[in-house]
């Protein structure tokens, strides 16, 4: 799809400020929404929506369809007369500066149970109706969704791991299925209830920011977690062993992130088994992806033209093979399936890493936008594809992704000569490099520009959001009000002005 010239930020709502131990969909994310619209900015990219996984990830969550529970606001529970004002005390062990996920998980889940108990002892009447509207409306992902979950947690469940549970259970044989869905009944009705409120809060959240002008960007990783409701409820679409477990798993070989690769150790597709049901749990997945943002970046998007398999036992990503992903018999299928003309399906396509000529004319193919990282294009060579002079006009360009480091701390570790030639290139010394690369990105002809929040803060190293590779610490970093500056929201309106971003001022000129 060919996306108008705009500009935007990225920040993963967990990072937003607040009093409970971790952003979510209340009042801090509104207020930032009016800080997108006051700085011009007409884009806000969220990382996966789902719950944690492994190592706090949002990209190993474990469900493609559910929303991240630790995201609903508690006072829109109060305020619904659910909770009240005691429960939203903030506690000492739960700080503005990083996400203490045990001790957020631990006070929110507390509180959303509580939440529920009063919900479901009200009295029958709209509300009531209205969940068992969503419940019903969802129900080809809630009820596995919620079942999973019921038996995944510590409260009567059959284990952690699904693989683990009684084969009955594995298989999903249907009494089995029963019977564990009336022993669970107040557990998944709980998880019902908290899915509900999600989506309603997060649906509003939306709404108010597309009432700005404010498009929401987003993602979708590729692979989904063994350990999930999508991997257990459907065996068949996955590459699996007898017992459940998976035979290979996703990675990447060595790149610029890692010398031995990454080893994801997410279960690889059974391609001609989505295929031959027309891609059907894709076009639901990707269905219930654009009815909560309004662009979809797609994680890994060379793993669809070809795709690195990892044997299961292997430790690390160096022992794998490339093997032929869908193509683009996928998104025919997508544009078949949800209704859209070919090429006019609103994604970007992360294509960065090993790029060959055939994933570069898939993406062309399907008329989608690829991505640039400013990070990536100082290697002293003029032909590198990240450099601002050789982008196209259909691109995303980023200073850094959620991956990188910040652009300050990027630029303390990157070697003189690297720094040599940024400065000769972008015709600055470098005191405040953030924001060379940000206007280099804003003046380039990509039509998406987007900056880590980070960045336009000016942090160093401390403020980077993961480590590719490494399991912990990740994931935990936030902001506070106190760090973001009138000039900040101004300086990035004058970058958008200059550059054509804006939508009022396309085709205006600009005051000299």
């Amino acid at each position: 799809m060919t996306f108008p010239r705009r500009s935007g930020v990225l920040l993963h709502p967990t990072s937003l400020p607040g009093a409970h131990g971790c952003g979510d969909l209340g009042a801090a994310a509104y207020h930032f929404v009016d800080w997108l619209e006051t700085g011009r900015q007409f884009l806000w990219q969220v990382l996966p929506l789902g719950g944690a996984g492994p190592g706090n990830s949002p990209y190993m969550s474990p469900s493609a369809f559910a929303g991240n529970e630790l995201l609903i606001d508690l006072v829109q529970l109060r305020n619904a007369g659910w909770l009240g004002d005691d429960d939203l005390a903030p506690e000492p062990a739960l700080q503005d500066a990083r996400v203490d996920y045990p001790a957020v998980q631990d006070f929110r889940m507390t509180r959303l149970r509580r939440a529920a108990a009063r919900f479901f002892a009200g009295p029958p009447g709209t509300r009531h109706d209205a969940f068992a509207a969503f419940c019903a409306a969802e129900r080809a992902w809630l009820d596995d969704f919620a079942l999973f979950v019921a038996l995944s947690g510590g409260h009567g469940g059959a284990g952690p791991v699904w693989q683990d549970w009684p084969g009955a259970l594995v298989r999903r044989e249907a009494d089995a299925l029963r019977a564990a869905t009336a022993q669970q009944a107040d557990e998944i009705a709980f998880r019902k209830f908290c899915q509900w409120q999600f989506s309603v809060q997060w649906s509003a959240l939306k709404d108010y920011a597309n009432g700005r002008g404010v498009k929401i960007v987003g993602d979708v990783p590729i692979f989904v977690a063994a350990h999930s409701a999508d991997v257990w409820a459907h065996q068949h679409l996955f590459d699996l062993d007898a017992g459940g477990h998976p035979r290979v798993v996703a990675g990447v070989p060595p790149d610029y992130f890692s010398a031995t690769g990454q080893r994801w150790g997410n279960p690889l597709y059974r391609w001609a088994a989505h295929g031959a049901e027309g891609y059907r749990w894709w076009a639901a997945r990707m269905r219930r992806t654009l009815a909560t943002c309004d662009i979809v970046r797609i994680d890994h998007f060379r793993g669809f033209e070809s795709y690195w398999e990892i044997p299961s036992d292997a430790r690390t990503a160096v022992d794998g093979r490339w093997l032929p992903g869908p193509g683009a018999a996928l998104f025919e299928a997508l544009d078949t399936i949800l209704g859209f003309t070919p090429g006019e399906l609103p994604i970007i396509a992360e294509d960065l890493g090993i790029v060959t000529a055939e994933v570069a004319a898939l993406r062309e193919t399907l008329g989608l936008p690829g991505m640039r990282i400013l990070q990536f294009a100082f290697d002293g060579k003029p032909d590198n594809l990240y450099l601002p002079h050789n982008f196209e006009a259909n691109t995303a360009v980023y200073t850094g992704t959620h991956d990188n480091d910040t652009t300050r701390g990027w630029w303390a570790s990157i070697g003189e000569g690297e720094r040599r030639y940024v400065r000769r290139y972008l015709g600055t010394g470098g005191e405040r490099i953030e924001w060379d690369l940000m206007r280099a990105a804003s003046a380039s002809v990509a039509a998406q520009c987007i900056f880590p929040l980070q960045d336009v803060l000016g942090l160093d190293s401390s403020g980077r959001m993961n480590r590719p590779g490494v399991g912990e610490g990740a994931w935990e970093w936030r902001f506070v009000w106190d760090q973001v500056k009138p000039w900040h929201a101004d300086r990035l309106g004058e970058l958008t002005r200059l550059y054509g971003r804006c939508p009022e001022n396309a085709g205006a000129e600009i005051a000299l």
